[in-house]
């Protein structure tokens, strides 16, 4: 058997006539940077989530650092962001001058909440950056509270979580702001790099959209120092076409994951399975178990044909780039147990139901072994 950990190309082929008309109407238009299918989707991504605003820009680190910006954040503040989390989360903090403060995340969701937060919280502590790992949402509800008690920001690094709602509402619109990619593995990708920045709140939406062209409000005239990270009409024309297909794909998703969760059993710090918190509703990005014999069962796996990858061997803490911020005796137990055992089964929604259970058939007959 033959089961790849994503299959990125039947997410062309399911499509392959509505993109290639997309993109071809594209190049016949003749016009590539900025034009009808970015603000189109800009209109149409917003409203999918739930919100006022959604501005293109060129990928999801560029979206957390111009909405960081944008919410005023630099040097002498302090943002909490979880412990668990992709380097790009934490290097968004870094590139705009502030400093990233850890917080251990819940043991079950893997993402953070009120409670770990709350120990991370100073005085110069200015925005929380939530990240909905995995395809479900962090505790928000606890978070929103927490943050207007304490007069913060709370922002979203989104990147995995296209679609996820946290008691009805879409990751999104759930904090001040929130940073999306489209990198080509997420449940919204498009064909390349590509990111977003969503929001309610117009003057975060009009400084992320004249920073991302220049600092440019308009031709030649430069308000503010910008870079260059725009949306492309190419990544924006294939993700039109795929954001009416999301909901659909991600029903398929949660399809494969009732299929493990049914499948395979609980077996104390053997096998111990993802857990989806009251009021969410997950999207399974990815499908993370946890195990004290990943290095076995990945090989098991491996012997059998099934792909498997890591989300994330190492913390941020623990990497070389951050040796100068993080002392790797700083201690958190939860963030190192995570990152020693997690596996991420095969996910997609080209998947099949019977390539699930096979993947559970194989899990099944190394435990039994």
């Amino acid at each position: 058997m033959s089961i790849p950990f994503l299959d990125l190309k039947e997410t062309y082929l399911e499509l392959k006539d509505e993109i290639d008309a997309a993109l071809g109407n594209v190049l016949e238009g003749g016009w590539y940077i900025l034009g009808d299918n970015v603000r189109l989707f800009e209109e149409e991504f917003a409203r999918y989530c739930g919100c006022t605003y959604c501005i293109g820009v060129g990928n999801g680190m560029e979206a957390l650092e111009l909405m960081l910006k944008a919410c005023g954040i630099g040097p002498g503040d302090d943002v909490i962001v979880p412990a668990n989390t992709y380097i790009a989360t934490v290097l968004a903090v870094s590139n705009v001058g502030a400093l990233p403060v850890l917080a251990e995340p819940d043991p079950e969701t893997f993402n953070i909440d009120r409670e770990g937060v709350t120990k991370a919280l100073s005085r110069t502590t200015k925005a929380v950056l939530a990240v909905h790992l995995y395809g479900q949402t962090a505790a928000m509800k606890g978070l929103q509270t927490l943050c207007s008690e304490h007069g913060l920001m709370l922002l979203e690094d989104a990147a995995q979580a296209h679609g996820a709602t946290h008691f009805g509402t879409r990751a999104g619109a759930l904090g001040n702001a929130a940073g999306f990619s489209f990198y080509p593995g997420k449940n919204l990708g498009a064909f390349g790099d590509a990111g977003a920045v969503t929001t309610s709140d117009p003057s975060i939406a009009e400084y992320v959209r004249v920073a991302r062209n220049y600092g440019s409000d308009r031709k030649y005239h430069n308000v503010i120092k910008g870079t260059n990270s725009r949306l492309d009409e190419m990544q924006a024309a294939v993700l039109r076409v795929k954001l009416r297909h999301l909901d659909e794909w991600n029903r398929r998703r949660s399809a494969v994951a009732d299929v493990y969760l049914n499948g395979l059993q609980p077996r104390g710090e053997d096998l111990i399975l993802p857990h989806t918190a009251e009021g969410n509703g997950h999207v399974w990005h990815i499908f993370p178990i946890r195990t004290v014999r990943r290095t076995e069962l990945i090989a098991h796996l491996t012997e059998r044909g099934v792909g498997t990858l890591i989300h994330y061997p190492v913390p941020p803490y623990r990497q070389p780039a951050y040796r100068e911020l993080f002392n790797l005796r700083d201690s958190f137990p939860v963030t190192d147990a995570i990152a020693s055992e997690i596996i991420s089964l095969p996910m997609g929604p080209h998947l099949s139901l019977e390539e699930a259970h096979d993947v559970c058939d194989a899990i099944n007959a190394f435990f039994a072994a």
